[in-house]
């Protein structure tokens, strides 16, 4: 029986590493997590926040996915998208899903990742 999301996994292209921490720490304020040993060498990084653990690992042909993404919960998301626009990512601002506030941005190698808040009564 299914308990929970342990984690979701985005793939990177090799030596993107440092890009990665600059926005996964910096602008969405993630904290690094060590990867064990045994896959700490295959690269990528790990990072997790309140619950939530993204892990980008490195794929030799990489290519961003133009659709899916990982939609990510927030609080107070005004606050959040003007975070993220002060470290220079793009945001972009849909009002289609209902009783939500969400944009869309990218990481710096074009993941997409969607950012939501439940409306107030919803």
């Amino acid at each position: 029986m299914l308990a929970a999301v342990d984690h979701v996994q985005l793939a990177a292209p090799p030596g993107a590493e440092p890009a990665l921490r600059d926005y996964y720490v910096n602008a969405l304020g993630m904290t690094e997590i060590p990867k064990p040993p045994a896959l700490a060498a295959r690269g990528g990084c790990w990072f997790r926040a309140d619950g939530v653990h993204l892990h980008l690992g490195i794929d030799r042909d990489f290519r961003p996915a133009k659709k899916a993404h990982p939609g990510l919960r927030v609080v107070g998301i005004e606050a959040y998208a003007d975070r993220l626009a002060a470290h220079g990512a793009l945001v972009v601002w849909d009002d289609l899903l209902p009783h939500h506030r969400r944009f869309y941005s990218k990481d710096p190698v074009g993941n997409r990742l969607e950012f939501l808040e439940p409306t107030p009564g919803s």
